[in-house]
């Protein structure tokens, strides 16, 4: 494998949205996704740098890698 294989690109990148239905701690989320599925999600660089504060029943969007569907990052937040 050489360094090309091992960098995931944005297309590698599968995007949902759902909803929060647990504040864990550490600054982690349980979201429930549309297709009723629950995983683990952090905040994204930019909402975690500017302290965003998400309470349970926001809606968020998610982004997970197709290895992995129960762990995710929150990139946007609907306000």
């Amino acid at each position: 494998m050489d360094a090309g294989e091992l960098n995931m690109t944005k297309e590698d990148l599968l995007a949902s949205s759902g909803t929060i239905t647990e504040k864990l701690p550490n600054g982690m989320f349980r979201v429930k996704l549309e297709d009723n599925e629950e995983i683990i999600a952090t905040l994204k660089g930019k909402l975690r740098r500017l302290r965003f504060r998400l309470m349970v029943g926001d809606r968020v969007n998610v982004e997970m890698t197709r290895y992995d569907t129960t762990k995710g990052r929150i990139n946007y937040w609907y306000r």
